[in-house]
């Protein structure tokens, strides 16, 4: 039973009048007071400074006390279309956007028996969601919300089995489901990452595993019974990113014990019982789409075979949720700063073809959430070369995709998304825009989109004077991966010169015989490289075509200076394909048995490169001398 003391009950009453003023504009200054940007740190686990809230909050007047009942108006129908089947919804989805860092703010306080929603609402640095804020998004091209929960702020006292959730916390998810409702988008309610709990189904205590699928139970069936009535524009999703490796979070000090194999099936069983509660609920509840959560909502983790799709008692209204940061180092980081090479795309355009296996197979696909994050509201190099491609295979595929955002692109205080590329961007691949097209348009139209920019890619890649793979050639190049993992090009004895940081230019060179050739690397156009991980001076087919030569370095320049290397180098062959010198390779302990040109100072770590160390260019001048030369010699 929620207890609220008398004295906050008339609190929270006399400031009703000076806060409702407040709920009802996007440009009100004190509806985004707190500007604080969270979204830099990635995902939806983002732990932004908190902003306390006032102590007296007008929502806890919604409900009266221990009510389980609504007292929030709906204008929502509750109407249900049995015939309609998951896949088909998505394309009525359209775009999606989250309301990130909002309601899934963790507030948890353990004996906290005064709810008021808005602290946490405020927690993690957003405003005071108001309807006007949501009909921006819809104005903006979005169709579709997402709004993550933190269910566990609202029970006070879960640790000891009470899984009660407050019902002004109830009230104030549903006031702003409504919103999303009564501005005609769908709408998807889940529980986000919720302080962690989700670490108790992987402890290694059998009665708090059991414990946790209670609560789980019991979360479910209270929120199944509160939305039961609307319409299946109201989408229930049955976890975040925790179901999979998280479930072995650390809880109360002990990590869990769960083996990679039971993460699976405990994954399996977790999405079964969801389905089957929330069929179990009768009413609508029983024809609703429900989404369910991928293992890790990760693509690769997702579309292995010890992931199974729930089996549910209602046709064709499943639908699968993964979400998609990748690169990561790109997406999620300042530590690569450019997008758009040859690698990036076949990168995005082959992950999100497997994950085609869902929707061939007849379940309904949302990307929960994706972004290239900022810190700010100004997109960051390359993002619309990204979000263009990704959209378009979401349009190939027929995904849904919902935008991961935090008050960045899409300015809450103004209702608005002052980036007008980025705007226009949404604008034109929002439902109302695509609805007149039939399903064989708009994916020729996607695909179009997909092979030009791949294609441009390609040619900014031979602009840049790449020479391209060739059975028949030999071509040197310098392998190279910073420390801190951002900037790469062509790492390992396969050539590939597509692999590269996007904005790198490589100099290569083809080998024809015995003589001095001279490759370089700039950075400049993506940013320094930190430092070295790895690095060699490797040349495609040297070893059939040149077998037995010798590579003598001559001069390293690093920034246009000269670079003393620490110790000798030496010629070797990892593969008997690719001839290779090792400019540093710290997992090679000794010298190789068939080290060529090999002193007493020689070592595969000549050039050791620290992360203080800023690279923007290098240059490397070699000798290069064919076999027979080189037993002479």
């Amino acid at each position: 039973m929620l207890k609220r003391s008398k004295k906050a009950f008339t609190s929270a009453l006399s400031a009703l009048l000076s806060v409702s003023m407040l709920l009802t504009a996007c440009g009100d200054e004190s509806s985004s007071s707190s500007k604080a940007d969270s979204s830099s740190t990635g995902g939806s686990e983002s732990t932004a400074a908190s902003s306390q809230a006032e102590e007296s909050k007008a929502d806890s007047s919604k409900a009266d006390e221990g009510s389980k009942e609504s007292t929030v108006k709906t204008n929502d129908d509750g109407s249900v279309n049995a015939d309609l089947t998951s896949l088909e919804l998505v394309r009525l989805m359209g775009n999606g956007i989250n309301l990130g860092n909002t309601m899934e703010a963790y507030t948890h306080s353990y004996g906290k028996e005064d709810i008021y929603p808005d602290e946490s609402e405020n927690a993690w640095g957003q405003p005071i969601t108001t309807a006007e804020m949501i009909k921006g998004m819809k104005d903006c091209g979005f169709d579709s919300l997402r709004i993550p929960v933190a269910w566990t702020n609202a029970m006070s006292y879960y640790e000891d089995g009470n899984y009660e959730i407050a019902p002004a916390y109830l009230d104030r998810v549903e006031e702003i489901v409504n919103y999303a409702l009564d501005a005609d988008m769908y709408v998807i309610i889940n529980d986000h990452w919720d302080g962690g709990w989700w670490g108790r189904f992987g402890a290694e205590d059998e009665s708090v595993r059991a414990a946790a699928m209670d609560m789980y139970k019991a979360m479910w069936t209270q929120i199944a019974e509160r939305f039961g009535k609307y319409s299946d524009r109201l989408i229930f999703e049955s976890a975040n990113e925790e179901l999979g490796d998280r479930l072995n979070d650390e809880i109360d000090g002990k990590k869990g014990k769960l083996k990679k194999s039971e993460c699976y099936e405990k994954t399996n069983e977790i999405n079964q019982t969801f389905v089957d509660l929330i069929r179990s609920t009768g009413g609508n509840n029983e024809q609703r789409f429900l989404l369910i959560a991928g293992y890790n909502t990760d693509i690769a983790m997702t579309v292995n075979d010890k992931f199974k799709m729930p089996t549910d008692t209602a046709k064709d209204k499943l639908l699968l949720s993964v979400h998609y940061y990748t690169p990561w180092d790109y997406c999620g980081t300042d530590g690569v700063t450019s997008w758009g090479s040859v690698k990036d795309y076949d990168e995005q355009n082959g992950l999100l073809k497997d994950l085609s296996k869902f929707t061939d197979a007849g379940y309904g696909v949302v990307i929960g959430e994706y972004a290239v994050l900022t810190n700010g509201s100004t997109p960051k190099n390359d993002t619309d070369k990204f979000y263009t491609n990704f959209l378009a295979n979401c349009d190939l595929y027929n995904f849904c995709p919902m935008l991961w955002d935090c008050n960045n692109l899409y300015q809450r205080r103004d209702c608005d998304m002052p980036d007008a590329t980025m705007k226009q961007l949404f604008l034109d691949k929002s439902f109302a825009n695509e609805k007149d097209k039939s399903e064989d348009e708009v994916k020729k139209s996607a695909q179009k989109i997909i092979d030009d920019a791949y294609a441009a890619a390609q040619k900014e890649l031979e602009d840049n004077g790449a020479i391209m793979p060739d059975d028949n050639k030999a071509i040197a190049w310098i392998m190279y991966q910073s420390e801190d993992y951002s900037k790469a090009y062509s790492v390992g004895d396969d050539y590939d010169p597509t692999s590269a940081t996007s904005g790198l230019v490589a100099k290569n060179a083809e080998i024809t015989g015995t003589g001095d050739y001279t490759v370089s690397l700039d950075f400049t156009g993506c940013g320094a490289a930190k430092g070295v991980a790895f690095s060699a001076l490797g040349i495609s087919n040297g070893e059939k075509l040149f077998p037995g030569a010798i590579v003598t370095i001559n001069k390293v320049l690093i920034n246009g200076e000269e670079y003393t290397l620490a110790s000798d180098t030496y010629t070797s062959s990892d593969d008997g394909s690719c001839t290779r010198v090792n400019l540093y390779n710290a997992w090679v302990g000794n010298l190789p048995d068939d080290a060529r040109g090999a002193t007493d100072k020689s070592s595969p770590t000549p050039m050791p490169l620290k992360k203080t160390d800023k690279v923007e260019t290098i240059e490397i001048q070699f000798t290069f001398t064919e076999g027979a030369a080189a037993k002479a010699a």
